[in-house]
């Protein structure tokens, strides 16, 4: 991209430019924003840190904490999705968690989505917003959510680990004495192998058992050095 050309556009088009750049690529972005004064200042107009999703970039890319928290005023829903479920399931600030979580979800942020739906089934027994997604979208996303790995080996709240340990005594068992979906007979019956004991033809109730056990055992609240109570 020849930046100096964009000095000749209208206003309204060079702010577009910002826009797409942003949703295609935040390497692109950065490079833009840092080819020059005038490109920063419009790089940091409002609007341009919107489409992109942070959590797509690589996680040891070092991403400025200042850039993740103008991201997140600028209602970045990657940021928002971020903040809500470090407040959530790791400090257990469950109403401010769960706002921002519902907030990104609204926002039509696929993480967001799953992850405000599963929640709502974990801590509330409310199924409704999880049986409106298509399973098959149940499952990408769920790999999608549980594939991010920020923050390796940050502990959740106690209140996870009681609902993860309630899970396992009952229902787990349920799941390995259910028949459907051509068992795989293992030698015991624990979460580290529930993806990998049926195939795609179990029971729908086998299936969001499968899709609870997977998020139970993979699923961290990320940025461990993100310190999002800043933002």
């Amino acid at each position: 991209m020849e930046y100096f050309s964009l000095l000749e556009l209208p206003e309204d088009i060079k702010a577009l430019v910002f826009e797409r750049v942003s949703r295609n690529s935040i390497l692109d972005l950065f490079c833009v924003r840092e080819s020059s004064k005038w490109m920063k200042a419009l790089a940091d107009r409002r609007r341009v840190y919107n489409f992109f999703d942070v959590l797509s970039v690589p996680w040891d890319l070092d991403m400025p904490s200042q850039f993740l928290k103008t991201c997140y005023e600028e209602g970045n829903p990657s940021t928002i999705y971020l903040k809500g479920a470090q407040f959530f399931f790791y400090w257990c600030f469950k109403e401010e968690g769960f706002y921002l979580l519902k907030q990104a979800a609204d926002a039509g942020y696929e993480r967001a989505v799953y992850l405000h739906a599963i929640t709502r089934v974990i801590f509330w027994s409310d199924g409704e917003y999880m049986s409106r997604i298509p399973r098959e979208s149940v499952a990408r996303m769920g790999k999608l959510v549980r594939s991010v790995k920020w923050g390796g080996g940050l502990w959740h709240c106690n209140e996870f680990r009681e609902k993860k340990e309630a899970f396992e005594s009952s229902y787990l068992p349920w799941f390995y004495n259910c028949k459907c979906g051509n068992l795989i007979e293992r030698a015991w019956n624990c979460l580290w192998q529930i993806d990998v004991s049926k195939d795609d033809s179990m029971y729908n109730r086998c299936f969001y058992i499968k899709e609870l056990g997977c998020f139970f055992r993979d699923f961290l609240p990320v940025t461990l050095f993100r310190d999002t109570s800043r933002w």
